[in-house]
């Protein structure tokens, strides 16, 4: 009788260490090396914790942003976020869309999304990566992107003192990761960039000097990254490098946000809606 409970005893003891061996292997590796990630959405849901609407007038767009995914502008559903711009086939007053120079947006037919994690999310350097897919390319007008600007950037919404940097001065310094300018007639072209700064804010920014051409098939799914290695920026595609800005990463070491927008660029008219989906985003952070 004593073998056979010792017998038990010897049993549950090897169940019970077996058992925090799982639980331990179950736990986050706090001394891994390489990239590691600290920020994913997934889209499961909306997180409010990870967005928020951004309203505001740039590069004379045709359209409104709305908040709150007015007029199904932006739905998070089976595991994607959906960014459409609509012609709602009249035209309504866009009165919280404003200009750097407080002009407020003329009235129009088009109503668009724009997420930002300013004030969320906001990283240092290493790697951003989201995966894109949109419905239709090529189109007259479409200027869907995935981009990013410095923290301290002084557009709307401006919740913090620091936020006093205008466009494109370092603080506000802006990379444009996957950008497609439908009016070019391209079905496949999309392009990376970093954003020179030209002296003061009434100069702008030099758009031309680091843009690199890229192509893919945007109406499938593909990983779009931007990456800080050394001091080049890399772009990349399902993780392949396909453009480099070099020695110019050096100077966008600062804390920067994501900017997730479809956006109308032409005079050029559209019927219907254009739309972007994204699967996920994730920041990666380079751990020695």
């Amino acid at each position: 009788m004593k073998q056979y409970i010792m017998a038990i005893f010897l049993s549950l003891m090897i169940l019970f260490t077996g058992c925090i061996s799982c639980a331990k292997k179950s736990e986050p590796d706090n001394n891994k090396k390489g990239w590691v990630t600290d920020f994913l959405d997934e889209f499961d849901f909306f997180d409010d914790k990870n967005w928020q609407d951004q309203l505001l007038w740039v590069n004379n767009e045709d359209q409104c942003y709305v908040r709150d995914g007015e007029f199904d502008t932006r739905e998070v559903s089976n595991g994607t976020l959906k960014l459409r711009i609509f012609n709602l086939g009249h035209e309504r007053q866009c009165t919280d869309n404003v200009a750097k120079d407080g002009k407020i947006h003329p009235a129009t037919r088009y109503v668009s999304s724009r997420l930002t994690s300013k004030n969320l999310q906001e990283f240092t350097g290493g790697r951003w990566t989201a995966r894109i897919k949109l419905k239709t390319a090529g189109e007259a007008g479409m200027f869907p992107a995935w981009w990013l600007l410095g923290a301290r950037n002084n557009e709307p919404p401006v919740q913090e003192p620091d936020e006093n940097v205008c466009w494109p001065l370092s603080g506000s310094s802006e990379i444009d990761i996957m950008e497609h300018h439908g009016h070019y007639g391209k079905q496949s072209g999309y392009v990376g960039r970093s954003i020179l700064p030209l002296g003061t804010c009434d100069d702008g920014g030099d758009w031309w000097t680091n843009q690199v051409n890229l192509s893919s098939h945007l109406t499938e799914y593909h990983e779009y990254s931007v990456e800080w290695l050394g001091n080049d920026l890399v772009f990349r595609l399902d993780g392949v490098e396909v453009g480099r800005n070099v020695g110019i990463a050096d100077n966008l070491l600062e804390p920067m946000f994501a900017i997730l927008n479809y956006a109308k660029i032409s005079d050029d008219f559209m019927e219907g809606e254009w739309e972007m989906e994204i699967d996920w985003v994730k920041h990666e952070k380079w751990v020695d």
